[in-house]
């Protein structure tokens, strides 16, 4: 598996860099610390969301009201179960790669997009470590709230958040490799 890890990053590599470690995040679906949040709140969405597109479909409310329902619908499916799915394939798609100078983030569901991030100019490195070793290891300042939204599926959070390597096993060996690259000269 290692292998193929390094064989799907090989082609991002500049001829005089080496992989020095290779992960991926944990695979399946998972729930989050950010769940304590979303998933109430989606219940509630969606929740309120069926109601009334029920309640128009049930009486003989006007046929905007139908339609205007619809949209807050899915939305409220796609918080309550959707986003799970999403996150899930969005980890089965993420590869991780450490090499000498750089952090490479391979990732993207519907379109392939690359992260190199240089491991010297790095300012803030966060790892937020679980009790059974695994992690995520956060690369660059980040307020709280934005950090809130990690891996909730809400969409665009991605874009407002800094780049991490979420979800590996053995985080604290990780982010001690980061440190140590980032002391040599």
């Amino acid at each position: 598996m290692k292998e193929n890890l390094q064989s799907e990053l090989r082609p991002h590599l500049d001829i005089d860099e080496s992989l020095l470690w290779t992960g991926r995040p944990k695979q399946g679906i998972k729930v989050k610390e950010s769940d304590a949040f979303m998933i109430p709140f989606s219940l509630m969405w969606g929740g309120f969301a069926i109601f009334w597109e029920s309640t128009v479909i049930l009486t003989s409310a006007p046929f905007f009201f139908k339609l205007w329902g619809i949209p807050f619908v899915l939305v409220g499916l796609y918080l309550i179960i959707g986003r799970f799915f999403f996150d899930a394939k969005r980890r089965e798609k993420t590869i991780y790669g450490i090499t000498e100078n750089r952090i490479i983030i391979k990732s993207g569901v519907f379109r392939e997009s690359i992260k190199s991030l240089n491991i010297k100019t790095l300012s803030d490195i966060t790892l937020n470590e679980k009790s059974d070793k695994s992690g995520t290891i956060v690369l660059g300042s980040e307020n709280g709230f934005s950090g809130m939204f990690r891996g909730t599926g809400w969409p665009g959070a991605n874009g407002k958040m800094a780049p991490a390597i979420e979800m590996i096993d053995n985080a604290r060996n990780v982010y001690k490799k980061i440190t140590e690259l980032q002391r040599e000269k």
